[in-house]
């Protein structure tokens, strides 16, 4: 995403902090927020943070500043501002002015490390980006148990003292007070009718920690409302509470099952940037990025099969290169049709993963950017073997990368049997475009 022109840097701001910060603090920012928003965004907040003992009321800073406090562009820094405002640890107010904007940036406290393991949208965020064994070190340190102390045998102040005056009552002592949370506005109807019809007390089931759960549950993995139906009801006890674990765990669960074992992390929404309105869809090669975007690695093999299934193998060679190298499944798409159209439509894992590997350090992230690598690529192996007119075509002939046609020329041609029919070829060209423009079958 494209965050540069955001925020200039002449524009101004002011810091003020909502409310005192824990005393552990910096703890929660390393060790509990920092695996979730990376290292920029904490910088980004302490930084903000200390900016208020400095700033002058009537002269607001300027953005200008923290790209020299942090050595930093300016749109990393708008960036790392919209993970601390998207965790709970920012708020940002933008005042426009005659002469030009300035903003309000508001620091929220942070949970305190304690109260963190309390939430369970983010400690289950946090369980899925360290590990078991390290997010299971830092909830033991920082929710321990308190010592037992025995019976209170505390002499009261009217036990040891005497006044002349009626007694004042005495100060109610406050619970402590739970994390503020940014719960949405949510309608547990359809949850109470189901416990009903079922004979399970709803009032025992949806208590407001549960509520709380339910929703960040719902939200984290993006589930339907007849999954969580079913992770309730799994997780309840014979006495019909709910046990939080268990629920935690059937959520996962099902989030695993319906998108076949992908492990949850927090990436940046990103807008589609290849998405190309049905005025921009000017070439056949636009319409091929499109599908590739779109579709799954499987899907792609069914269709370059006519429909048939795609084989376990395949399948293994193609999970194992994807998640080794880290690829996005567009990316992965075209280095699929890219293999198969250099291999005679074989699928060589030895070939496969020598390029993935190649793509990977290219950080390449949609099937547009690695259409274009892949046809430069091709282009600078063959310099030294085509004439340089071979790559001067019109630009209304190029219907789709240049490594579609270009894949068997890289065959010997020591015999006339081997020179490509270039009717033909355009041919088989078109028959396998009109796969990806058409619905997929």
């Amino acid at each position: 995403m494209n965050f540069i022109g955001k925020i200039l840097p002449i524009e101004g701001y002011y810091v003020v902090v909502k409310s005192p910060l824990p005393v552990d603090y910096a703890k929660s920012l390393t060790h509990l927020y920092q695996p979730l928003i990376g290292i920029q965004a904490v910088t980004l907040y302490l930084t903000l943070l200390h900016e208020v003992e400095l700033q002058k009321e009537d002269s607001p800073q300027t953005h200008h500043t923290l790209m020299n406090y942090l050595n930093l562009p300016l749109d990393e820094i708008y960036q790392a501002r919209l993970k601390l405002e998207g965790i709970g640890l920012l708020k940002t107010y933008e005042n426009k002015g005659e002469m030009q904007n300035y903003y309000t940036y508001e620091i929220q406290s942070p949970f305190s490390a304690k109260s963190f393991f309390l939430d369970g949208m983010l400690t289950q965020l946090l369980y899925h980006h360290i590990g078991k064994d390290k997010f299971e070190l830092l909830q033991e340190h920082y929710t321990k148990q308190p010592v037992t102390k025995g019976s209170n045998i505390t002499a009261s102040f009217n036990e040891v003292f005497q006044t002349f005056q009626p007694q004042a009552p005495a100060n109610q002592v406050k619970q402590d007070e739970k994390p503020a949370s940014s719960e949405a506005v949510f309608d547990f109807t359809w949850i109470e009718q189901m416990l009903r019809q079922r004979m399970i007390p709803a009032q025992r089931v949806l208590t407001g920690e549960n509520k709380r759960l339910i929703i960040q549950m719902m939200q984290l993995y993006d589930l339907e409302t007849f999954e969580i139906e079913k992770s309730l009801l799994w997780a309840l006890t014979e006495d019909n509470v709910l046990n939080s674990e268990e629920f935690k765990t059937a959520c996962h669960d099902l989030f695993k099952s319906k998108y076949k074992e992908t492990d949850i992390q927090l990436t940046e929404k990103q807008s589609s940037p290849t998405q190309i309105s049905s005025q921009e869809v000017v070439t056949k090669e636009d319409q091929l990025v499109m599908e590739l975007e779109k579709i799954s690695p499987k899907q792609l093999l069914e269709d370059l099969s006519s429909g048939n299934h795609a084989s376990d193998q395949d399948m293994k060679v193609i999970r194992e290169v994807m998640t080794s190298q880290g690829l996005p499944s567009p990316v992965m798409n075209v280095l699929i049709h890219y293999v198969l159209l250099q291999t005679n439509m074989k699928l060589s894992k030895a070939y496969l993963g020598k390029i993935a590997s190649h793509w990977s350090r290219a950080n390449l992230k949609t099937a547009k950017e690695a259409m274009a690598f892949a046809k430069r690529e091709t282009k600078n192996f063959q310099k030294g073997n085509q004439a340089a007119s071979s790559y001067r075509k019109p630009a209304s002939k190029e219907i789709i990368p240049d490594w579609f046609k270009e894949r068997k020329k890289k065959q010997p041609s020591t015999s006339k049997e081997q020179n490509v029919d270039k009717e033909k070829e355009q041919q088989e060209i078109e028959a396998l475009l009109r796969q990806f423009s058409g619905e997929n079958k």
